[in-house]
């Protein structure tokens, strides 16, 4: 039954990606692709957001591509129970946005299951220093550890499973 309801979580994110890129992201897209990222030194962000959509095999999706960065930042992986719980991580953080509030809401009601771990990243995004509204692209070049390490204190890293 579980697996019922996460591939209709998946369906429902498929389809309303692009509605909602329409209809709310009005800025630029950034331009950049996986195999321009992977050129970036080691230990930056954009190299680490280059893997993360190599291994994922992604490529950055125009206009939301901060919520890959998101990914990269934080350690999430990609299932159903991981993007909800960095929605409540980013929501904790102070991000408020219409699509936020769907994934999250739809997300608790339809897998409860998980609501632990949504709210260990609630809290998590609570007392991080504020990163939702970081302008990434401007911060490929920066070093990922020295990132997460303004953003994160030792034993968020720990739980985030960050070095």
């Amino acid at each position: 039954m579980k697996n019922i309801r996460k591939q209709f979580i998946e369906w429902l994110f498929e389809h309303s990606q692009n509605l909602y890129t329409k209809l709310f992201k009005n800025h630029e897209a950034w331009g950049i692709y996986r195999a321009e990222l992977l050129n970036y030194p080691k230990s930056s962000f954009g190299r680490h957001l280059g893997e993360f959509l190599d291994t994922n095999d992604f490529e950055l999706i125009a206009k939301v591509e901060r919520h890959d960065a998101y990914h990269t930042l934080t350690g999430y992986g990609v299932t159903v129970e991981d993007e909800i719980a960095l929605q409540c991580l980013c929501f904790g953080n102070g991000k408020r946005s219409p699509y936020l509030y769907g994934a999250m809401i739809l997300g608790i009601v339809i897998l409860p299951d998980y609501y632990n771990y949504y709210y260990r990243s609630y809290h998590i995004g609570k007392q991080a220093n504020t990163f939702h509204h970081f302008d990434y692209k401007h911060l490929l070049h920066v070093d990922i550890n020295d990132l997460r390490q303004a953003i994160f204190s030792r034993s968020q890293r720990k739980t985030l499973i960050l070095n």
